[in-house]
Formats: C-alpha cells, sequence, structure tokens
C-alpha cells in the first residue's frame, strides 16, 4: 500500500469520529435545554396550556358532544341553558352547545395564529438579515419604510385595512401580518447587525465565502433562537389581537365558530346568562397565557445572559 492511499482511508473513520462528538454534543445541549426549562415552574405551565391547545386543535372535532351545533344547527328549545351534565357550558341564543363551539373554535384560532405569525416572519426575516448584514443604503431604505409602519398603531392600521378590504377572517389575518411584520424586522437587523461583525464570520468572507453562504450558514442559524421566543410570544398576541377583530364584527361570520364573535354575542346576554362569553373568553384568557409564559421560559432557557441580567 502506497503511503498517497493513507489519507483517503483514514478520512473515514475520522468524519464518523466528528460526527459522533458533534452528535454527543447536541445530546447533550437537549439535555441541558430539558432540564433549564424544566426547572421553571411558570414555564411547565404554559408548556401544559400550549399542548392542551394543539391537542384540541387536532381532536377537537372528534371529542365534542354535538359537532352539529359548529355548522350552525338550530334548537331553540334549548336555548340559553345554564351549564349542566347535558351542556358543560350551557348553550347559546340558538341552543347550540358552547362547549363545542368553544373547543372546535381552537382550529380557527390556531389557523389564525400561525398564519399571522408564518406570513409575518416570511416578510420580516428576509428584510431583517439584509438590512443588518449588508447595512449602508440597503439598512436605510429598509428601516424607513419598517419606521413609517411602526409609527401607526397596529390594531388601528388593521382596522383601517379590513374597513376597506371588508369584514372576514381572511381579510383579518392578511391585515394583522400586514402590521404584525415589522416587530421581526426590528428583532433580527439588531441580531444581524450584531452577527456580521463575529470573528467567524469575518474569517469565512476572508476564505472568499458568498454572501449567500455567509446568510445560510452563520447569519440565520444564530437568528434562531431570538426568532423563536418571540414566534411562539405573537402566536398569543395573534390569537387576541383577532378575537378583537371578531369582537366588533370585523372577523369571522357567522355560524363559524370563533372565540371573540362569541364573547361580542354573549355580552348582550350579560349578566343573566354569563356563561355564554365567559368560557370563550377563558379560552382566550388561557391560550395567551399559555404562549406568553411558553415564550418566557424558552427565553430565559435559549438566552441565558438575558436571565442573568
Amino acid at each position: 500500500m502506497s503511503d498517497a492511499s493513507l489519507p483517503a482511508a483514514t478520512t473515514v473513520p475520522s468524519r464518523l469520529a466528528r460526527l459522533r462528538v458533534e452528535h454527543a454534543g447536541t445530546i447533550r445541549q437537549a439535555r441541558f435545554f430539558a432540564w433549564t426549562f424544566a426547572r421553571s415552574p411558570s414555564a411547565m405551565l404554559g408548556l401544559v396550556l400550549v399542548l392542551a391547545f394543539i391537542v384540541l386543535t387536532a381532536i377537537g372535532p372528534w371529542i365534542v358532544p354535538y359537532p352539529e351545533h359548529a355548522t350552525g344547527a338550530v334548537n331553540l328549545a334549548n336555548r340559553l341553558q345554564p351549564p349542566s351534565a347535558a351542556h358543560w357550558f350551557g348553550t347559546d341564543e340558538m341552543g347550540s352547545d358552547i362547549l363545542t363551539r368553544v373547543v372546535i373554535g381552537t382550529r380557527t384560532s390556531f389557523w389564525i395564529g400561525a398564519t399571522i405569525t408564518g406570513l409575518a416572519m416570511l416578510v420580516g426575516v428576509p428584510l431583517g438579515i439584509a438590512a443588518g448584514y449588508f447595512g449602508g443604503r440597503v439598512r436605510s431604505v429598509i428601516m424607513r419604510i419598517t419606521d413609517v409602519f411602526l409609527a401607526v398603531p397596529g390594531l388601528v392600521l388593521a382596522l383601517a385595512i379590513v374597513a376597506s378590504l371588508g369584514p372576514g377572517i381572511l381579510h383579518g389575518v392578511l391585515a394583522l401580518a400586514i402590521v404584525w411584520w415589522p416587530g421581526y424586522v426590528r428583532l433580527i437587523e439588531a441580531k444581524a447587525l450584531t452577527l456580521r461583525s463575529e470573528a467567524y464570520v469575518e474569517a469565512a468572507r476572508t476564505m472568499g465565502a458568498s454572501h449567500a453562504r455567509i446568510l445560510r450558514r452563520h447569519i440565520l442559524p444564530n437568528c434562531i433562537s431570538p426568532l423563536v421566543v418571540k414566534a411562539s410570544m405573537d402566536m398569543g398576541m395573534a390569537i387576541l389581537a383577532a378575537a378583537s377583530l371578531g369582537f366588533i364584527g370585523l372577523g369571522a361570520k357567522p355560524p363559524a365558530p370563533e372565540w371573540g364573535a362569541m364573547i361580542a354575542t354573549g355580552r348582550t346576554y350579560m349578566p343573566d346568562w354569563w356563561w355564554y362569553s365567559v368560557f370563550p373568553g377563558v379560552f382566550i384568557f388561557l391560550t395567551v397565557l399559555g404562549f406568553n409564559l411558553f415564550g418566557d421560559g424558552l427565553r430565559d432557557t435559549l438566552d441565558r445572559r438575558s436571565s442573568r441580567g
């Protein structure tokens, strides 16, 4: 065997050894993350609430007692019945089971929150990375446009957009996504601005790496942690904002089960038929609380420097 064949023969074992080391490091990081996260009671409460919300979203239509009540079924003989064994959350003015409508409404709320957050990240993350990494005129243009959107209160701008497009859940989601993306631009721009001066980024640039490779291999992966934290918190706030639009009649249209619209209708029956508004309100409260606590726990775990500060 010639000496020239030795490096090739030893390449595969060395790569396997490096992969084993990287895999072991990833497992240790995951265990440390889980241990740190589990030490916070509030973070664990948020995780439980978020998981409960996701489970109801996934299996809600199959576990509710009266699935036909989510599509506008009318049973006037049972209208405005108080909570009982037959109707745990009572009934509404049409005789529909409120428990059924609230549980199935989790799907609407989850879709709203995920769509708003996803669209906002889709727009805000590339703009934020471009502004922070390239700087100069690119940063000036992007951040001035962002400042214009931030100068107007988000809900007011969303109301104006929905009023011009017309009420409806799709228009509400689009309007909220339009006012949601500037927050991601601000967050990612600040992170990318810090990362571009790091030694490993300068080394990659010196070795001739392209901008696309640097952004893909170094900048974007290091923006994931703050992005995940913000997205988890924004899920709850997006659900709350969509419920606000539904409360004033600019969200989902009847008979679609939507928490904000249910509260708006139920308030006319307060206080005698209190259950109509209380139970959708409780679900909104628990959902927003869960995502906020979960996001706080992720922030304290992923960014240990902020938790020590």
